[in-house]
């Protein structure tokens, strides 16, 4: 069954929620990326695997996860109860079937306050982008996604920023793999934070910069 890496920064109040609702057989590894409450201790009494990840970064964070990582099949998703565990699944099933190499969910909001505007036209504006330059159907570089650990690690990822996800997606476009997308659900994130990308501008921004870069090279 499949690993389900988890970067966390500071996410105490939504991570016993989110471990909670792991289907059977998925294990979590927490990538904790410096947090400065309970998130590590509170992975750990919950059955994760927690593992320190630096420098700094979301890339940083989810490489060090898909490291630790032992299961044939990876997933990633967000440790801030934005995204329903139930629903992975829906992105590893066909993953773990041999239909798809890499399968992204592509965010459904289920409230207005779930995807600000900025975030959602600044994701928009980098999958448009990836479709024209790279010709991979996908329309949003949703952060719950899988693929084969092996694979992924064959990719040789580099970024440790923001531009993470979408290296990913750009070499295994280059690579010949088949990549797709599902619909999941997205809701707001668990009260305590914001999101350290699309919940400030700010935020949008430096991931838009990092992608900006990935797409450059």
């Amino acid at each position: 069954m499949p690993d389900v890496v988890l970067p966390c920064l500071n996410e105490a109040a939504a991570l016993p929620w989110v471990l909670s609702r792991m289907p059977a057989g998925y294990h979590p590894i927490v990538a904790d990326n410096g947090s400065t409450d309970a998130s590590a201790a509170i992975a750990a009494a919950h059955g994760a695997t927690v593992v320190a990840a630096a420098p700094r970064g979301f890339g940083a964070a989810a490489h060090a996860g898909l490291r630790a990582a032992t299961a044939d099949v990876v997933c990633f998703m967000d440790a801030d109860g934005s995204f329903d565990p139930c629903q992975l699944p829906r992105v590893a099933g066909p993953v773990a079937a041999g239909e798809a190499d890499l399968l992204l969910g592509r965010r459904r909001p289920t409230a207005p306050d779930a995807w600000p505007l900025h975030g959602r036209v600044g994701n928009a504006v980098v999958a448009w982008r990836l479709r024209r330059t790279a010709g991979v159907p996908v329309h949003d570089l949703g952060p719950m996604r899988a693929a084969r650990r092996e694979a992924l690690l064959a990719l040789d990822l580099t970024d440790r920023r923001f531009g993470y996800p979408l290296e990913m997606v750009v070499r295994a476009a280059a690579a010949g793999w088949r990549v797709g997308e599902v619909d999941v659900d997205y809701a707001p994130r668990t009260a305590g934070g914001r999101s350290k990308v699309t919940g400030t501008v700010a935020g949008t921004l430096r991931a838009v910069r990092d992608m900006s870069r990935v797409l450059a090279r």
